[in-house]
């Protein structure tokens, strides 16, 4: 009895952190729609000691954070906690306000001018850049500079001289862009000038899109992985409750649960005689650390075991991790160059698109052989240069030729996307040629879309065998039905957006965009055609792609820029976006 009564008693006595925050201005009028995040004071213990992260096996917990936002009368009310947190409360054109506990009022204070324009994501800020009025040189600085990290953020919007931004455009083509040499040399005296402009000239900028209510029917919450030069590329939401998230940069699969926010890291194996950057070589020479023999990218699971397969895009191969025994498994493949983005068929067949060499391959399970299928090339040259390519890559990596870029990108059409139908067709996006693939995998065809638009980077299908397309230099989500062979333009609802990826959410038909640019994930509901727009709780928030509960709804994404230290709070995190229970 004595025992349970010291027990009560310190329960009692133990703080919980949690309660309702009204969120006022200096008028005293209340702040709907303010962003609270929740997050703690001190982080879990973790065992780092593999040059600062986990070593294979291990079980760390994330330092989990919590994001809600104001109704419409101001109030935001978290759930109890044990642990000590801090607040940070921020609201478009308000000074961020942190806090070592919660008040119960809290009045922000408005920003100066300054202060605002500093506050707008790079979206709106590469709006008013038009590059001496030259959109097909707008595109192109787009198409190949936008793939990693946002543009017009406020590292890039430094001053630098012309000579600074061509060799950091330089760099950028040997990491992995393609901007033509022309192009380039204009560009850098654009982006000097034109920045200078706008940092002189801020009111040029436009507003972004105001946060509107239904954001108070939502939490985020964040798990904090891996450290500022991590990359979390892609990742899995798997059947089995757990998120797998690929490190690209340091050949580590973080296996979480998000109910307690354990993760356990697998270091993908390579072998011995391998070299850092793998068959491409190493292209991040000036990084402090660096670990990617394999460079781990996507990820599918087999709906017949659960493991789950990934594209190690610096190695001829692919990977599939054992879910049970959480061993790799490395699949050597025959031919083809830089293994993409990933799916599996209703016959646990595992499709992927080859980017470099044009090409799609098909591992099948029971057979364990591969199957190639070659893209058709665009001219006699670019088809000489695609099946140049096994004798450039038996050549060491710094003395190997590589073709010149052009506008065209002739060489690297590039297939990037792919999906699956319901009818087993395999659809695939190339995004320097601007077409769309068919394979039909029972007669082995191969036929040429043209895509009229710009970048088709990745895409899905919905429950309909309707393909859903972003366009990524175009700012445009786009449809195409097969059947009619009609496409359909949806514009973006934030302006000079360039988005990424989708994902589908069949059973309640909304699409959800990657806005990469904007801090922000874009949901389209299919049958109104209305947008909802979800702002991240970190600016410079970079995603690649979405996953989607089928219990809830719920979204997750990784921020994925590259390089994670210019992002705000210099870590890439796995964010889950929940609709709030009634």
């Amino acid at each position: 009895m004595k025992l349970c009564t010291l027990l009560l008693l310190m329960l009692a006595l133990t703080p919980a952190w949690g309660a309702t925050l009204l969120v006022k201005n200096a008028a005293g009028e209340p702040l709907p729609q303010a962003m609270v995040t929740r997050m703690p004071q001190e982080r879990p213990a973790a065992d780092l000691s593999d040059d600062g992260y986990a070593p294979d096996g291990v079980t760390n917990t994330a330092a989990t954070v919590v994001t809600r936002f104001t109704d419409a009368s101001g109030r935001v009310s978290f759930a109890d906690t044990d642990q000590p947190a801090g607040y940070r409360v921020r609201a478009q054109g308000y000074v961020d306000a942190y806090l070592t506990e919660l008040p119960e009022e809290l009045v922000l204070q408005t920003m100066t001018q300054e202060q605002l324009f500093a506050s707008y994501p790079s979206n709106v800020w590469l709006s008013q850049l038009h590059f001496g009025g030259d959109e097909a040189l707008k595109n192109s600085f787009e198409l190949n500079c936008a793939f990693c990290h946002q543009q017009a953020s406020p590292f890039m919007r430094n001053e630098r001289t012309p000579e600074q931004w061509l060799s950091v455009i330089e760099r950028m083509n040997t990491y992995g862009a393609r901007l033509p040499a022309d192009d380039a040399q204009k560009i850098s005296h654009l982006l000097q000038q034109e920045y200078r402009e706008l940092r002189e000239n801020p009111q040029q900028v436009p507003a972004p899109r105001p946060w509107e209510e239904h954001l108070s029917s939502i939490e985020m919450t964040e798990w904090p992985l891996g450290d500022g030069f991590s990359q979390m590329h892609d990742f899995l939401l798997h059947p089995n409750g757990y998120i797998y998230v690929g490190d690209n940069l340091f050949d580590r699969i973080y296996e979480l649960d998000p109910t307690t926010g354990q993760y356990t890291v697998y270091k993908v194996p390579h072998d011995p005689d391998m070299t850092l950057g793998g068959i491409m070589g190493n292209r991040f020479e000036v990084f402090p650390k660096m670990y990617n023999y394999m460079g781990v990218h996507s990820f599918a699971f087999s709906k017949k075991d659960g493991n789950i397969f990934i594209t190690p895009s610096m190695q001829q191969a692919l990977l599939e991790f054992d879910i049970k025994s959480k061993q790799f498994i490395t699949h050597p493949m025959p031919e083809g160059f830089y293994p993409h983005t990933i799916r599996v068929d209703a016959q646990d067949r595992v499709w992927f698109t080859l980017a470099l060499s044009s090409q799609v391959a098909m591992f099948d399970r029971t057979t364990k052989q591969f199957t190639v299928y070659d893209l058709p090339a665009r001219s006699t040259k670019e088809w000489l240069i695609l099946k140049s390519l096994p004798l450039m890559f038996k050549i060491d990596a710094k003395n190997r030729p590589t073709p010149a870029p052009t506008r065209d990108s002739i060489g690297l059409p590039m297939p990037y996307g792919i999906d699956i139908a319901p009818d087993g067709t395999v659809w695939v996006a190339r995004l320097y040629a601007n077409d769309l693939a068919r394979i039909d995998p029972q007669t082995q065809e191969v036929t040429i879309i043209p895509f009229p638009f710009n970048g088709p980077r990745r895409l899905r299908i919905d429950a309909d065998g309707k393909l859903w397309i972003v366009a990524f230099q175009d700012s445009l989500l786009v449809s195409y039905d097969p059947q009619t062979d009609v496409f359909k333009e949806y514009a973006l609802p934030v302006i000079n957006e360039i988005p990424y990826a989708l994902n589908i959410d069949r059973e309640r038909g909304v699409v959800w965009v990657n806005g990469n640019q904007s801090d922000t994930i874009l949901a389209f509901d299919i049958a109104s055609e209305g947008w909802r727009v979800y702002p991240l709780p970190r600016q410079r928030f970079f995603t690649r792609d979405i996953e989607i509960s089928e219990d809830d709804g719920a979204i997750y994404t990784t921020n994925s820029h590259f390089p994670t230290w210019q992002s705000e709070g210099g870590e890439p995190t796995l964010l889950r976006i929940t609709p709030l229970a009634p």
